[in-house]
Parts: C-alpha cells; structure tokens; sequence
C-alpha cells in the first residue's frame, strides 16, 4: 500500500509522492532528526517478496553507498520497518534530461558541460568496480549544482550477460521503463547479444544520451523491439551535423561520444580516452573558441 503524508519509517516522516518505477516508489520526506528534505525509495512489499528483486534493492544501496562523488546522488541511511525496506537518498530539486530533451535540443555548451559531468560521474563509479547499467536520460538529474547520476539499481560490481531470452521473458510491469534489465534504446550490443557487461557498456549508452541532449531525438529507436534490436545490433547513428541547426561537424571534441561510441563493438571504444576527458575540459573548451563553435 503507498505511503500516506504523515506516515513514519524511522525518523523519516513522509511529505509527498515524487514518482515510482519498477524498482520502488520514491517519496519527499523529512528527516525529523536533523530537520533536512530526504528523498525516501521504498521497495513495495509485493516486489520484497521476490527474493531476486530484494537482491537488487540492496545492491543498489551497497553500490550508491561505495561511491562519494559530487554529481552522484548520496546516500544518507538505509531501514526497515514493518516489512518495508528503505533507503534514504539527498533531495534533489531540478529536472532530468529526459524531461529536458523533450522541450527540444541543449545549446552545444551545455552538452559539453553536462556531458564532461556524466563522464567523472561514471569514472568514479567504474575506478570503484560499479558499473550502472542503466545510464539513460530519465536517470540523470540536472540541479542548480550540475548533473546528478541517479539509480545504480542494476548497478553490479561483477558484470552479467544478459541474453536474448532474458529480453524475450522480461515482464511489462517490472520493465516497461526499463528497470531490470536496462532500457532497450541504451542497451549495447552486448548486452542483447549475450556477452558481458562492463564499463564501456555504460560508455555506448553514454554516447546515446549525449547525442539526444545534441539532437533532441533517440540515438537508436524502432517501431517494434524486433526493430529496435535490430538497429542497435547493426545500425549506425545519424550524423549530428546533419540533423540538427547549430551541430558543428565532426571537428567537434564530443563527435566520438556521439557517432563513435555508439555502433563501435566494446574492444573499440575508447576506455582510456573516455577516463581522460575530465581532464581535457580546459583545452577542449579553449579549442571550441577558437574554431568558432561558440
């Protein structure tokens, strides 16, 4: 049963609903102890009871927990109370990318801000062992402060292949937006092909949410999965610098995040490139001055 205003789970007292999803429902609270704004995820009894799913709950609080990085969302405490697991997490006040691609493209400077952002987000995570797995617009928050990573919940640090059955058995109400098993338009190849996920795996779906801030469309998308898997198996995404007013050529610093990353097979994406960008940001933007892009 959802959680009322007024009801309790520990210190925390419940204010209002901020949305649910198949891993758990995520409420505004206050922590009555320290007199702060919490963002309370509780996982619903009917999924608790499901060991594997159970499972993954805690792994998500195991992951979140291991990671102190400034544009990943903090953990703040971890409960349970009358049956109901919880986990306390910062609340954030913004809006994901998600809703912001829908209002139409970012300007090419906020991409690269946001994108550099993802980018330390996620090689924290990785130098960690923790792979996401489920990098996705709906999963990146922007606030005031910059970019938060949100949902490690198919976090692992040991990676899983996911196979063509399990795509073919995954149930709508646990997985319509995605959350057991990744979402299919940010899946890599290898994940539908059976072999193993790891880091670059986050790097493809990465390279796919940088293009939609870029373009405002999907990097890959079908009418069918049948035909959704099939163009992330064998297709190549538009070229920006086509589609879109304003994208700059393929002399632009983030091109290999947009139409490099996403059709190049795990061996050939740039792993140690992608761990340097952080780094280059200075020299990146001094370029994009001088080229004009600005």
């Amino acid at each position: 049963m959802p959680l009322s205003p007024g009801d309790r789970l520990g210190p925390y007292e419940i204010l209002s609903p901020l949305g649910a999803g198949g891993m758990g429902e995520v409420y505004k609270a206050r922590d009555t102890r320290l007199d702060r704004t919490v963002a309370v995820k509780v996982l619903p009894k009917y999924i608790a009871d499901r060991d594997d799913l159970r499972a993954r709950f805690e792994r998500e609080a195991r992951a979140v927990a291991s990671l102190k990085h400034p544009n990943i969302c903090v953990l703040h405490d971890i409960g349970k109370q009358d049956g109901i697991d919880f986990m306390v997490l910062e609340h954030l006040e913004g809006e994901t990318v998600a809703a912001r691609v829908g209002k139409g493209p970012l300007p090419l400077d906020q991409v690269m801000k946001y994108a550099t952002q993802i980018v330390d987000a996620l090689d924290r995570a990785h130098r960690s062992n923790v792979n996401h797995r489920d990098v996705k617009p709906a999963n990146i928050m922007l606030t005031r402060d910059g970019i938060k990573v949100l949902d490690f919940g198919l976090a692992r640090t040991a990676p899983r292949a996911v196979g063509p059955d399990d795509v073919t058995r995954m149930p709508d109400a646990l997985t319509g937006e995605g959350t057991i098993l990744g979402t299919p338009q940010y899946m890599a190849p290898e994940q539908y092909e059976g072999t193993e996920a790891d880091a670059r795996s986050d790097i493809f779906a990465f390279g796919c949410v940088v293009y939609e801030m870029v373009t405002g469309k999907r990097c890959f998308d079908g009418k069918t999965r049948a035909n959704l898997i099939a163009a992330v198996l064998g297709g190549e995404p538009v070229p920006t610098h086509g589609s879109v007013r304003g994208v700059p050529d393929n002399r632009h610093p983030y091109r290999n995040y947009i139409t490099g990353v996403c059709p190049a097979p795990p061996r050939s994406r740039p792993l140690r490139h992608f761990r340097r960008v952080p780094h280059r940001r200075a020299r990146e933007d001094s370029r994009q001055r001088r080229c004009g892009w600005e």
